[in-house]
């Protein structure tokens, strides 16, 4: 009797099976949500997309989310996670808002997506994380002894806000270039210099502004124009501490 002919030779040349489909978790699809918005902004989210990304259908990621807004609201609360505000009653005032304040800013370059969604809803979302910020920025600010520190932190974050979404939109247009900060700087100053060489006062403060990046690192300016700002905000209102 012939022996049987195996149809399959070798382990080697046998199909290997798919993969099996990750199990999906509101945890897995809201980081790989972020991991998108980081990469591409808000405009190229899409639940087919991310459902593709994580090998699983749309219909899959609604039983964890229920609409694309939702998952907005999801993502925004988990980088909110990231903003760290120093425990009340911290012996330097100043430095633990503007820690504060400096950890806001990071978060929000970390993810500039997320500057084009606080800017259009404002901060409404009400997610735990966000919950514990507000909680821990009323605590900081009731204890530094504000009369009204709901307003000084309205302050505070208004220029915050303000001040990180517009880094924010300039750094995605620098990444959109395919250019390095400097260079792009480089390319652009002497255009904006020769637009206002008329205006004396725009033409020194922008003949000051090439000097500048030609010898520091774009960063560290953006930075000190950040912090420049903070300590005229908190300037301000030291003058509302009861003396």
């Amino acid at each position: 009797m012939a022996a049987k002919t195996n149809p399959i030779p070798s382990v080697w040349a046998r199909r290997q099976r798919e993969p099996e489909q990750p199990a999906l978790s509101q945890a897995v699809i809201v980081r790989e949500a972020i991991a998108m918005l980081d990469a591409d902004g808000v405009d190229a989210l899409s639940m087919r997309k991310l459902g593709a990304r994580l090998n699983a259908g749309a219909t899959s990621l609604y039983r964890h989310v229920a609409t694309k807004d939702e998952l907005i609201e999801l993502t925004v609360d988990e980088v909110f996670g990231e903003v760290v505000v120093p425990d009340a009653g911290a012996p330097d005032w100043r430095a633990a808002v503007t820690e504060t304040c400096e950890s806001f800013r990071a978060t929000v370059l970390r993810h500039p997506w997320l500057a084009s969604v606080i800017g259009q809803a404002g901060l409404v979302y009400l997610g735990p994380n966000l919950v514990a910020v507000s909680e821990r920025m009323a605590a900081l600010f009731i204890a530094i002894g504000f009369p009204e520190p709901s307003r000084a932190i309205d302050t505070v974050l208004s220029f915050v806000v303000g001040m990180s979404n517009t880094e924010a939109a300039y750094l995605v247009t620098v990444a959109r270039s395919g250019e390095s900060e400097a260079d792009f700087l480089a390319r652009l100053m002497p255009s904006a210099q020769e637009a206002v060489a008329d205006t004396e006062f725009l033409a020194d403060a922008f003949a000051e502004a090439a000097a500048a990046a030609a010898t520091t690192d774009p960063a560290d300016m953006r930075h000190a124009k950040f912090a420049y700002g903070l300590e005229v905000i908190l300037d301000g209102l030291s003058l509302r501490l009861p003396r």
